[in-house]
Formats: structure tokens, C-alpha cells, sequence
């Protein structure tokens, strides 16, 4: 995933993670490492909804207990990426 002029994601590129997330491209890991990147950079100012989908990326490989399952399932998942989209076309 790359980044803008800035060098700070775009939401195009944070709505691709969780498409990619969600495709089976990019495990959890790989997108919870990335998301958790630029949500502990100092100085980065964002608007209200990239921090909160890089928020959600953050943490989206949260273990569900010792059930080997995730704390936010597939479909979870899928309804945050559906917001995403919601939120940007308003």
C-alpha cells in the first residue's frame, strides 16, 4: 500500500486494506501492522473518518480468546468496509 505527497495514506488506499483484508489478499496481521503505523505517528492530522477506519484496522487481528478465531469475524469486518464506502458518498 503506498501513500500520498504527504507521505500519509489516502482513504482510497485505507479503503483498499480492508478490501484486501476482506479478498483474503492481506491477512489481518499484515493490515493491522500497517494501519498500526500510521495511527501511532506523531504529528499526522487526520480527518474523522480515515482515523476512524485506520482505527478499525488497527486491532482488526484482535484474537477472540483462546478459540483461534478472531474478536471481529469476516462479516464484521465486511459491515465496516460497507460504512466506509456509506460514509465517503455522503
Amino acid at each position: 500500500m503506498g501513500v500520498d505527497a504527504s507521505g500519509q495514506p489516502t482513504l482510497d488506499e485505507i479503503e483498499d486494506c480492508f478490501v484486501e483484508v476482506v479478498a483474503g489478499r492481506l491477512s489481518r496481521d499484515e493490515a493491522d501492522r500497517w494501519a498500526a503505523r500510521w495511527v501511532s505517528e506523531d504529528g499526522i492530522v487526520w480527518d474523522s473518518l480515515s482515523w476512524w477506519a485506520l482505527d478499525l484496522l488497527c486491532g482488526i487481528d484482535l484474537p477472540a480468546g483462546e478459540s483461534g478465531c478472531y474478536l471481529h469475524d469476516d462479516e464484521q469486518v465486511r459491515t465496516w468496509l460497507a460504512e466506509l464506502r456509506k460514509r465517503r458518498a455522503l
